[in-house]
């Protein structure tokens, strides 16, 4: 299926489940957010090269991939931290304390907005909506786990967690 395709960013494996996602829909450019995360997760974020690639694998045009990757935060445009904090500042997050958060973390850390410290182990992003106004302020750590109903000693204790884990691998 993919023969004509000169850069080859996945196995015969990964290409298999690309397929498999493709065969969920009615035409190949739907699979296009399933295929991101694939790169994202083999690459730790998604380069320039590889949206193209993205492209050539469903056939769609890059500026349409790089569309869908630029408009989720959920995809990482350049390398990140190991933990990379995404921190909410929309409205419910903004009046429970998510833009003091946000000024705490990076002051903590010593980054501003998508940069990443000089270690490489954190990196911070601010965020709109993560869909859990309910328990604001939160915090998102690398695309899957939520940290909620957020104080400041809290965040010191997850910074101090992950430093640690940080420092034993």
């Amino acid at each position: 299926m993919f023969e004509n395709i000169s850069n080859h960013l996945f196995n015969s494996e990964e290409l298999k489940t690309v397929e498999k996602h493709i065969s969920k829909y009615p035409t190949k450019m739907s699979a296009i957010m399933p295929v991101l995360w694939m790169v994202q997760e083999k690459e730790g974020w998604i380069s320039t090269d590889n949206m193209k690639y993205v492209g050539q694998l469903l056939e769609l045009p890059y500026e349409h991939v790089m569309g869908v990757a630029t408009f989720y935060t959920m995809y990482f445009k350049k390398p990140v931290g190991k933990y990379h904090l995404q921190i909410c500042t929309n409205v419910s997050c903004m009046l429970c304390g998510g833009t003091e958060l946000f000024k705490y973390v990076s002051d903590k850390l010593g980054i501003k907005n998508k940069e990443v410290t000089s270690d490489g182990i954190f990196s911070i992003e601010e965020v709109e909506c993560l869909g859990s106004c309910g328990t604001a302020p939160m915090l998102q750590v690398n695309n899957k786990e939520y940290y909620e109903n957020l104080t400041l000693p809290q965040v010191d204790e997850l910074i101090s967690k992950f430093r640690s884990e940080a420092s034993k691998n």
